[in-house]
């Protein structure tokens, strides 16, 4: 399973960030008093009792953004609460219940995951009565802290251990679909032809009109015995020709099918050139650590005129960050290489599954050391002390270092390029992290 993710959320100015940096023990997300000031997810991989979890902050839920970003930053709190194992909804003691409190309230109704109500600013016994007042909110279990007297910081993190999806937990039930795979691209690539063919009927409206697919649509089909499914999404369009509602929510459907997907297949089409959409959507694959594969759909339409190779070196100059997604060349219509194309999705789907024992991952990290060490940073040579895989789709590497900042972006891409190398992590993300060790850390990780 995934690192489990917990998300602060609440109205503008109750202390969201301050929680955050208080939970963390860092300064990492900026704390005014002025509304707005977070706007992008942030997050950080904290490990507490053997246990790895991501914390995310998020932008404040109502608030009018200065700069007309108000739906950006909501669609940010919608994708954290969509991924979220458990939610910190977060609310001020000093103030009391505002109008805005009870409608962040009312949409958490509609989100199946725990939620913890978390009373800030409650910095001494003396408000306690005060934080009661919360409790009509019906929102989860409350508890009282202070970030500024540091009040409660043991119990909110007993309560998120709690509340986390058991470790070993695993869903093997015989009727979930071998692997969800999302079908996204621009306009007019060939999606749902691909789609169609997949299911050996016309299960999806097929038109050289633009636009015409508006929602995610979820189609079962079989293959060798077992079922998938494909979601077929709208062709996304650039920003500032987002025009209509349908088009604002197509976009944000079909980014949402990225996330929920296992697989994601970005199409092309063989005639046409790549464009900024596709940059932008390649993009957010790679932000969602999907495993992906390019699919340069329409293939009879250039096969005479253009090589493989060709297409492939064009490809890894356009998306250099993603040289590790595989390629391949179909023609959705008559389904040319279109087995080969989900027998390919089900090798990459089995690889962000993978697992290395912690043993093996050492070894391997040790030897990759020794033959290109890190660069001396400080006049000192960097150190790993240990590293541990604590989670899968994707893997999830963190590496328990001397000094995080000592590891420049560059070294880090070669100890990712050596995993992928020696590891079943060829073609998938690899999620790095590098923490400085604690006391006490290194036998919890070695026993994760």
């Amino acid at each position: 399973m995934p690192v489990p993710q917990v998300v602060i959320v609440g109205r503008p100015n109750v202390g969201k960030s301050s929680v955050f940096n208080w939970l963390v023990r860092r300064r990492l997300a900026i704390v005014d008093n002025q509304p707005g000031v977070t706007r992008d997810r942030m997050s950080h991989l904290l490990h507490v009792d053997g246990r790895f979890f991501e914390l995310v902050d998020t932008g404040g839920m109502g608030i009018e953004d200065v700069d007309d970003l108000t739906d950006d930053i909501e669609q940010q709190i919608d994708v954290a609460m969509q991924s979220a194992d458990v939610i910190l909804f977060t609310v001020d003691t000093r103030e009391g219940i505002v109008p805005l409190d009870e409608e962040v309230a009312k949409r958490l109704r509609y989100i199946n995951k725990p939620v913890i109500c978390v009373a800030n600013k409650t910095d001494d016994e003396k408000y306690d009565s005060q934080a009661d007042e919360f409790f009509r909110l019906g929102r989860g279990k409350l508890v009282k802290v202070s970030t500024l007297q540091n009040r409660g910081r043991d119990e909110l993190l007993e309560l998120i251990l709690e509340r986390l999806p058991d470790a070993e937990e695993e869903d093997n039930s015989q009727s979930d679909p071998e692997m969800k795979v999302a079908i996204v691209g621009r306009r007019n690539v060939g999606k749902s032809t691909f789609v169609n063919t997949l299911a050996h009927a016309e299960r999806m409206i097929v038109s050289q009109v633009p636009g015409t697919t508006r929602d995610s649509v979820d189609v079962r089909f079989e293959m060798d015995g077992k079922s998938f499914i494909a979601i077929d999404t709208p062709g996304l369009t650039k920003t500032g020709s987002v025009k209509t509602d349908i088009d604002f929510y197509s976009m944000h459907r079909a980014k949402r099918t990225v996330r929920y997907a296992d697989v994601a297949l970005q199409f092309f089409a063989a005639n046409e050139r790549i464009g900024k959409i596709d940059k932008q959507l390649v993009k957010y694959i790679g932000d969602q650590y999907k495993p992906c594969i390019f699919v340069v759909n329409k293939w009879d339409t250039m096969a005479e005129h253009m090589p493989t190779e060709k297409w492939v070196r064009y490809l890894r100059e356009q998306f250099p960050t993603m040289w590790h997604a595989p390629i391949a060349f179909i023609t959705g219509e008559t389904g040319r290489n279109v087995k080969a194309l989900i027998n390919h999705a089900q090798m990459l789907f089995k690889q962000s599954l993978s697992r290395v024992t912690t043993g093996e991952l050492n070894r391997l990290i040790e030897a990759a050391m020794t033959r290109n060490p890190p660069p001396l940073f400080r006049h000192r040579r960097p150190k790993v002390f240990y590293a541990t895989q604590v989670g899968v789709q994707p893997p999830t590497i963190v590496m328990f270092v001397n000094d995080p900042k000592a590891f420049p972006h560059t070294y880090k891409r070669y100890l990712l390029g050596v995993l992928r190398d020696q590891l079943e992590f060829g073609e998938v993300p690899i999620k790095l992290y590098l923490q400085t060790r604690k006391q006490n850390e290194e036998s919890a990780a070695k026993g994760a």
